[in-house]
């Protein structure tokens, strides 16, 4: 169990980055950040892909189908939305709203996957869930006055700010489908090595992401967007930022949270995404170079918390 763990906070420690790099690149449109992180994702996975060359062979096309549907919802649809929605309403509310995931797929699975993992006692559950919760409250609760305070024209950023918070709740059924349906695949293949199929959904990532771009040379093309291709207005900065996130969010990230999945129920490595959000707050704090404020520090606080109550949750056997 523990190592799972350890895997599931590497991953969120990774996936963390997601979250500052569209502040990092607020000039760049979230498709453009979308296929830049996935291109070089498909391109860091064909070295890998001859590493894993005999493991690959041995996925059927059914396997291939499974790990384009999750690319593609997983990967594409999730972090588009995510990245437009972070740069229309900033930081804090997509945060917050990502930051249920650990509530939600703890809610689906333990219904949906009772038989195969076991059911983690409600009754036992409920007060890490509510630690969870209120420590997100408590986290944004700050951020969210501190960006109504700064607001210049509050219409237009209450627009913004709405057109977001949809864009992230977009986001988060990508990513409450995602992990339930990655587990399945997982869990159904427990001989399959987890460092292959991370490689095979970047493989897929490849084309896609060739055909992101060509949508966005035809959108420009036909007057729709104004976006400078391929590299943008800071190219060694795009360029240097969407292979680091491609390296250590997508393949190492994905690679990392699939060893959790082999280890740990869906229920709890469901609740584990919650490294993400701290993994995303202090990146964030890092980047402003602020210190966070006492309520915070509470939210961070009550997070971890939650966090330890679930792992002591041991799953009792499923039944009809």
């Amino acid at each position: 169990m523990w190592t799972g763990v350890l895997f599931a906070l590497a991953a969120g420690l990774m996936w963390g980055l997601v979250f500052v790099a569209p502040q990092m690149l607020p000039e760049y449109p979230a498709a453009q950040l979308m296929a830049g992180r996935y291109l070089a994702f498909g391109l860091i996975a064909l070295p890998l892909a001859w590493m894993d060359r005999r493991a690959l062979r041995e996925l059927a096309a059914a396997d291939w189908w499974a790990a384009l549907r999750l690319s593609a919802i997983g990967n594409f649809l999730y972090y588009l939305c995510l990245a437009a929605a972070i740069q229309r309403a900033g930081g804090p509310l997509p945060t917050m709203i990502i930051g249920t995931l650990p509530v939600l797929i703890a809610l689906v699975s333990n219904h949906r996957n009772r038989m195969r993992d076991g059911r983690l006692p409600w009754a036992q559950l409920a007060l890490p869930l509510l630690l969870i919760a209120a420590g997100l409250v408590c986290v944004n609760q700050v951020e969210l006055q501190a960006l109504a305070r700064s607001s210049a024209t509050a219409e237009a950023r209450m627009a913004a700010y709405v057109q977001g918070g949809l864009l992230a709740l977009g986001a988060l059924a990508c990513w409450t489908w995602y992990p339930i349906r990655n587990a399945d695949w997982l869990r159904a293949h427990p001989d399959r090595s987890p460092r292959a199929w991370a490689t095979a959904q970047g493989l897929v990532t490849l084309p896609l992401s060739i055909m992101a771009f060509a949508a966005l040379v035809l959108l420009r093309q036909g007057g729709q967007i104004e976006v400078e291709l391929p590299l943008g207005p800071r190219p060694l900065a795009y360029a240097g930022l969407m292979l680091a996130i491609g390296l250590l969010a997508s393949w190492a990230g994905t690679l990392c949270w699939n060893e959790a999945s082999q280890r740990l129920p869906t229920a709890l490595v469901g609740q584990l995404i919650v490294f993400e959000t701290l993994a995303a707050l202090a990146y964030a704090f890092l980047w402003r170079a602020e210190w966070p404020a006492p309520l915070t520090a509470l939210g961070i606080a009550l997070l971890v918390a939650g966090v330890l109550g679930a792992l002591r949750v041991r799953p009792q056997p499923g039944v009809h």
